[in-house]
């Protein structure tokens, strides 16, 4: 049994769901999502909740379900109140700034860097070290921050990079005469 696949999903008031076949369509007052999961899982709205069911008993079958009611969770919760995440800048003369669907980074390099955003995904800028992400899909946004991040990845002897609000960095000891 899976402990997470056998829990509903609680549908909020205000968000829309309609299932055909394996295709789930969920839309709500900060957007809408689309997902084809696969065969092996059954879903059904009962009673204001989503439910999940395995077709096969067997360790893949499980493994679906679990995910499969996680993906589910992930796209109301997405689409009724949205994903935030927070990243942080740290490093002398480094910083950010959007400019329309375009996010220009400052990161030491000879040039700045031009990310693009994605659609569905908004950042905002707080003293030009404070990027706040936001968007209805937790993967998209998840990606966008990594993609992000890997223009500047923070290094354990300064500290210097593009981090996670909540992320800590290991330091080292520098060397030693």
């Amino acid at each position: 049994m899976s402990r997470i696949g056998k829990m509903p999903v609680p549908v909020p008031s205000g968000v829309d769901v309609k299932i055909d076949h394996q295709t789930v369509s969920i839309k709500g007052k900060r957007g809408a999502l689309s997902r084809t999961f696969h065969p092996d899982v059954e879903i059904h709205l009962e009673g204001g909740a989503l439910r999940v069911l395995p077709r096969r008993q067997d360790r893949a079958g499980r493994a679906l379900w679990g995910l499969t009611r996680s993906l589910l969770n992930n796209m109301v919760h997405g689409v009724s109140e949205g994903f935030t995440r927070k990243m942080e800048i740290v490093g002398v003369g480094y910083r950010a700034a959007v400019n329309g669907r375009i996010l220009k980074l400052t990161l030491g390099y000879s040039h700045p860097v031009d990310y693009a955003l994605p659609e569905g995904i908004n950042v905002e800028v707080e003293k030009n070290t404070l990027l706040t992400l936001t968007g209805v899909d937790r993967e998209r946004l998840g990606q966008t921050c990594a993609e992000i991040r890997q223009y500047r990845p923070p290094e354990p002897y300064k500290g210097k990079g593009i981090r996670y609000l909540e992320e800590t960095v290991l330091r080292k000891e520098g060397k030693k005469k």
